[in-house]
């Protein structure tokens, strides 16, 4: 019969030799063997070139987008009629006096 209390312990050896397994694998790629060391240069080598390609290309890129920003023509000022001072005469007793807004 299955129990869960065996499926959960199947589960945890199961992660735990996961784990050891994943460990032991990036120890093992740490090591250099003195004949692979050429190989390992020029594995190096071709990455750096690799990463410098991608960075060229994506400034192209990224000053293509610039260009294109630039010229894209700026979009016109709305037109928004301006309207004069409104003033008004106001007579108060004796006195007249403008209000403007």
């Amino acid at each position: 019969m299955w129990q869960p209390r065996s499926s959960a312990f199947l589960i945890s050896i199961a992660l735990a030799a996961t784990g050891l397994l994943g460990l032991a694998s990036g120890v093992s790629a740490q090591i250099v063997i003195p004949t692979n060391r050429n190989a390992l240069m020029e594995q190096n080598q071709l990455q750096q070139l690799q990463n410098q390609l991608q960075r060229q290309q994506y400034q192209q890129q990224q000053q293509l987008y610039r260009d294109l920003d630039r010229q894209a023509a700026p979009k016109p000022r709305p037109d928004v009629p301006i309207y004069g001072q409104t003033c008004r005469m106001e007579a108060v007793g004796n006195t007249i006096s403008r209000v403007c807004r």
